[in-house]
């Protein structure tokens, strides 16, 4: 098989990767979570585990590109996947929630690991082109996100979780029968930034600015991504699956964002599509913070979903430039700090939303996105001061 057609297979494996990951913030509803009384507690303990997983996979993909093939790795995290979604399906209440929290770090866990190896196996498209193939990676990891906030509000009334979530390991299944009949680099292509690296990363001022930018926009997606529904059913009474229409709603604008974002690259000042792309995401951070109906919330989404698209693919592109060594391997140096940002603050709202109630789900990613506004002002100053 040639090598750019293995490293398109690769690329779309970054559809399961989403459709993984953003199960949770979309099965929430399904599992009752939005009926009081609320157990945001839970809620947050349930994220934490996933990024626990997330977190985990690290040190074991290194050990496992140590010892194993790339291939292994990719089928083993996919069989991960399907391993956790059937011990969830088990676990569906009314049974207690600890039951839940081994199958969502399994799957938090599969999560890591296939984002290490994928991004291994498309080392050499993103050593050429870096912002090409970083978006072309996240319009699969957005529509694998869209795919599976479409399938569980279209069979929200229709399936049992358990049943849906049966269904849904037929996917990794897929992926583990398609990975192990395609040929890739048997070998690692990148390695894992060590230690001095590291420190080094964090004596430089333009490395921890980016990184702190990263933290930020992470934080401010996943946040949204996971508690969206919840903060509509709560605070503007929609239904269950008219909340999570929303969350597709809010994917769909993220996808046509980075497809035309892909397109508009070559011919725009990326300075200026930041700037764009942060002041919609404010504006939408604000209106879903103060609308009081659906066509509000609806507008507030889109402008949210095509504020986000654009920035992490520039961002990253960036970073490549600046920093020769980055490559967007899980825990590349300082940048690793960046992923737990997008990791933890899903878990965090929901002990916030235990104090504040469930306005905080949309204060948070306010003020995230105001840091990064900030941010970008102090990466503008640092490379005009320092010349790069």
């Amino acid at each position: 098989m040639a090598p750019a057609t293995s490293a398109g297979k690769a690329l779309a494996g970054f559809l399961l990767s989403g459709f993984l990951f953003a199960l949770l913030g979309a099965v929430l509803p399904a599992w009752g979570y939005h009926r009081d009384p609320p157990e945001f507690i839970t809620i947050g303990n349930c994220f934490l585990s996933l990024a626990v997983g997330v977190i985990a996979a690290h040190q074991l993909s290194a050990v496992i590109l140590a010892r194993k093939s790339l291939r292994f790795l990719l089928v083993f995290a996919c069989a991960l996947g399907c391993a956790g979604l059937l011990s969830l399906a088990l676990a569906t209440p009314p049974a207690h929630w600890l039951w839940r929290m081994p199958g969502l770090a399994v799957l938090g866990l599969s999560v890591g690991l296939l984002n290490a190896g994928l991004f291994q196996a498309i080392a050499a498209s993103y050593s050429r082109e870096p912002v090409r193939a970083v978006a072309l990676g996240g319009i699969y990891y957005v529509l694998g996100c869209l795919a599976v906030t479409l399938l569980v509000a279209g069979t929200f009334y229709a399936y049992t979780v358990p049943i849906i979530l049966i269904l849904m390991a037929l996917g990794p299944g897929l992926f583990a029968w398609l990975y192990a009949r395609t040929p890739v680099p048997e070998i690692a292509a990148v390695a894992h930034a060590n230690f001095r690296q590291v420190l080094r990363d964090f004596r430089s001022l333009g490395a921890v600015l980016f990184a702190l930018l990263l933290f930020f926009q992470f934080g401010n997606e996943w946040s949204i991504a996971g508690w969206l529904p919840l903060f509509l059913v709560r605070r503007l009474g929609m239904s269950p699956p008219a909340s999570l229409g929303m969350l597709a709603l809010f994917w769909l604008a993220l996808l046509v964002g980075r497809v035309a974002a892909v397109a508009i690259l070559p011919r725009v000042r990326h300075s200026r599509l930041l700037a764009g792309s942060v002041l919609a995401a404010l504006f939408g951070c604000l209106l879903l913070a103060l609308t009081n109906n659906q066509f509000g919330a609806g507008t507030g989404v889109l402008l949210l979903g095509a504020g986000f698209a654009s920035i992490y693919p520039l961002v990253a592109g960036k970073i490549g430039g600046r920093f020769p060594y980055y490559h967007p391997v899980f825990f590349s140096g300082i940048f690793s700090f960046a992923l737990f940002g997008g990791l933890i603050a899903p878990a965090t709202l929901g002990y916030a939303a235990a104090m504040w109630g469930i306005g905080i789900v949309v204060a948070i990613p306010l003020l995230g996105t105001c840091m990064v506004s900030a941010l970008l002002l102090l990466i503008w100053l640092e490379s005009k001061v320092t010349g790069r």
